[in-house]
């Protein structure tokens, strides 16, 4: 018997009834013939984590630019947290733990470099404006291929919509992708509060005390609290969310770190800003007045768009890339 097989009937016995079962997916973009060993919501994890992108989100901002500290998460070690979170809320409520993963090991592949700061200088002068997870949906449905595959990826529906639908207004229509999007925002509150403390910019007992009374003192029992809690109100529902108290105590963390850490001027300095916007700007326009330099073996190549192929090449770099490039085509060198 095949394993995916023996794998797939799995799935009826023991999850949920409102889990997606990987045979009953609503396919691909492009057929392709069945793994022997791996259910589809396995073999598009895999896809995920052997891809380029995914490798060069080692090398991308999460919220402190360029960290000198090798203990600074950066957007591959969110990730990687996003996914462990998602996978234990799916397992404890019986859902779908690969499709979980899987949506979590992607959601992030479409980020700039320098964090949420790139992204909104790419937004401003890419005349189609941009978002991260649209970006991400592109990276796995045109801009990454292999030898197998011409274009993209090839993705089931289920693993792009929660890629998509990770963040924003939009509901993921499985309950998997709903346990990312919550996820997350568990992940990157929390691992953030841990960054801004190890870097001096608050202290433990800035943290609103409310919120603290309700979520725990200290990193791990934060985390704990939130998992537990989303399994008991996930576990044998028809929708993934927290409690009401644990959620409103967890946005009120979120306000609190955006008015502290995301939006303060001790992270997000002013002359830092203005250097990235710099380096941004300059090579988009470079690369627009420039085409020929772009590229030449992505398959985004065909479509014939200048502008998209810039953004493109822009968003999948990472910081120290762009760096480098920027000194190399617009700061002097020394006679040699």
């Amino acid at each position: 018997m095949l394993i995916r097989e023996e794998l797939e009937k799995r799935e009826f016995l023991f999850l949920s009834e409102y889990a997606v079962k990987a045979s009953e997916s609503k396919g691909r973009l492009m057929p392709e013939e069945k793994c022997t060993v791996r259910t589809d919501f396995q073999r598009d994890r895999d896809r995920i984590v052997h891809s380029k992108a995914f490798r060069r989100l080692m090398h991308k901002t999460q919220v402190f630019l360029a960290p000198e500290d090798d203990h600074f998460r950066t957007r591959l070690t969110h990730t990687i947290e996003v996914s462990q979170i998602a996978r234990t809320i799916a397992r404890g409520a019986a859902l779908n733990e690969d499709l979980a993963e899987a949506i979590a090991m992607g959601h992030d592949l479409g980020h700039t470099p320098f964090g949420h700061s790139g992204e909104t200088i790419l937004n401003e002068i890419y005349p189609g404006g941009f978002k991260h997870n649209v970006q991400s949906l592109r990276v796995v449905d045109v801009l990454e291929s292999s030898a197998s595959l011409r274009r993209g990826m090839n993705l089931t529906y289920e693993v792009r919509d929660g890629i998509l639908n990770h963040t924003g207004n939009v509901t993921p229509k499985t309950l998997e992708g709903q346990v990312v999007k919550i996820s997350d925002r568990i992940a990157y509150i929390n691992h953030d509060i841990d960054d801004a403390i190890r870097s001096g910019v608050i202290t433990s007992k800035d943290l609103p005390e409310e919120s603290i009374k309700v979520l725990g003192d200290t990193h791990k029992k934060r985390i704990d609290t939130l998992v537990k809690d989303m399994i008991e109100n996930t576990a044998g529902s028809s929708r993934a969310s927290l409690s009401e108290e644990k959620a409103e105590a967890m946005d009120e963390l979120r306000t609190y770190m955006f008015k502290n850490v995301y939006h303060s001027e001790n992270v997000k300095k002013a002359e830092d800003m203005d250097k990235v916007r710099i380096i941004i700007t300059s090579l988009y326009d470079y690369f627009l007045e420039h085409p020929e330099k772009l590229p030449k073996d992505g398959p985004a190549e065909e479509e014939g768009n200048t502008a998209e192929l810039v953004k493109d090449h822009i968003a999948g770099m990472t910081d120290r890339y762009a760096i480098n490039l920027y000194n190399e085509l617009f700061v002097a060198k020394g006679w040699r």
